[in-house]
């Protein structure tokens, strides 16, 4: 998630016309940022659903919170922030209130959360090697505790700067680099069979 300089200063023009009553300016805000806050989401809560869920409320959160925005500071840095709080949430929730699924999972997460496979058409031995060790990053990610998680989703998915994810983290940039170091150890140790 690369943001611009023009994408910035757009995004705090849209804030400031949110604020004075242009309700209009959440649809532009949504367009540029959707996909990015939905794809975090998805990461960090695992399915589709509740991600979808949760990228409206972070929208619906934008616009309540209108007017506290200050012009000053980064609008994405404020938007994942917002996602962040959201997700830990939910997932706190989630953990006290286990739901088991009666239905098998599809295969429709996988293909949102994997990565791409290059346009060439691999063979399919390839193919089917890429989507197992797509899965097996997945599964170890998950598993991650959550403050780990969190910033490999934002520094490595996301592609934010330790800085900024120390503000959506509301942390040290210091603290945001010792979490990416165990969390990389994490995923050395029981992902060696995929290196």
């Amino acid at each position: 998630m690369n943001i611009t300089t023009t994408d910035d200063a757009q995004d705090r023009a849209d804030m400031e016309r949110l604020a004075a009553g242009h309700d209009a300016a959440l649809n532009d805000l949504m367009e540029r940022h959707a996909t990015p806050v939905f794809h975090f989401l998805c990461r960090m809560v695992g399915k589709e659903d509740d991600a979808n869920d949760l990228a409206q409320e972070t929208f619906v959160r934008v616009f309540r919170a209108r007017a506290s925005f200050r012009t000053g500071e980064k609008f994405s840095t404020w938007l994942f922030t917002i996602a962040a709080n959201l997700a830990r949430n939910h997932i706190r929730w989630r953990s006290r209130h286990p739901n088991v699924s009666l239905e098998a999972e599809t295969g429709e997460t996988e293909q949102t959360l994997g990565s791409t496979l290059p346009a060439n058409d691999p063979a399919p031995n390839e193919q089917a090697l890429a989507t197992e060790r797509a899965e097996a990053v997945r599964m170890v990610v998950s598993k991650l505790p959550e403050d780990l998680r969190e910033a490999i989703v934002l520094c490595e998915w996301e592609e934010l700067s330790v800085a900024e994810a120390a503000v959506i983290l509301e942390t040290t940039p210091k603290a945001v680099e010792s979490r990416l170091y165990r969390a990389r150890q994490i995923l050395r140790e029981r992902l060696k069979s995929w290196l």
